[in-house]
């Protein structure tokens, strides 16, 4: 057959390729069908062949699944590198750098940090002091430092040593027994309390300070 004066061509195309069901129950693998008036073209995808039957001879058409290609993976743009951050600084490293802005022995620095909370940034007292240098939450704020940032943290306990220091022309103890019993005490007695832990404290500082040396 051939199509002769067609009034209208609908062209349907599948790029996988599909079947045409038969009436009869046939299935014929097809690239494309064109379907005009009361005819149907079936490309066989053998050169430009094509066969022609009446319309009415095809069922159905059914897409072929088997060949149907995965669509192309999207491609990704590739994701920068996540930028590097810098190693955090170990409890002895931040107490050099502390002790070396403010003017003081390092071996002091590190002293009092051990003493205060053995190197560790997350240490918490009874009391609420925070951190390396076991900073009071309104000695922070008065110093403006986040006690939970250990660099902060370690910068203004430093300032306040160094602080305390210039307060007692330099006398250690003085400022040590400030340090952990506060100004006031250190006042109110003209010297290191007498209070066990401040008096043990002050020792331990000197001793472990002086073995430094």
């Amino acid at each position: 057959m051939r199509f002769v004066g067609l009034l209208m061509l609908v062209v349907s195309s599948a790029v996988a390729g599909e079947y045409a069901v038969l009436s009869g129950g046939a299935r014929l693998r097809i690239d494309r069908h064109e379907v005009g008036g009361a005819t149907v073209r079936l490309y066989t995808g053998i050169g430009n062949g094509f066969i022609e039957m009446a319309a009415n001879t095809v069922d159905r058409f059914e897409p072929d699944l088997e060949s149907v290609q995965p669509a192309s993976p999207t491609v990704q743009p590739a994701l920068a590198p996540a930028p590097m951050t810098a190693p955090a600084l170990k409890p002895e490293d931040l107490a050099d750098a502390a002790a070396d802005k403010y003017g003081l022995p390092r071996s002091l620095v590190r002293s009092v940090m051990a003493a205060e909370s053995g190197f560790n940034p997350k240490a918490v007292s009874p009391k609420g002091a925070i951190g390396l240098m076991q900073l009071m939450p309104g000695s922070a704020q008065m110093l403006g430092a986040d006690p939970n940032d250990p660099v902060q943290n370690v910068d203004a306990g430093a300032r306040y040593l160094r602080d305390l220091l210039v307060k007692y022309n330099g006398m250690l103890w003085h400022a040590l027994a400030a340090y952990n019993a506060g100004p006031g005490a250190v006042s109110k007695y003209n010297g290191v309390p007498p209070y066990r832990e401040t008096v043990n404290y002050v020792s331990r500082i000197d001793r472990e300070y002086k073995k430094s040396n």
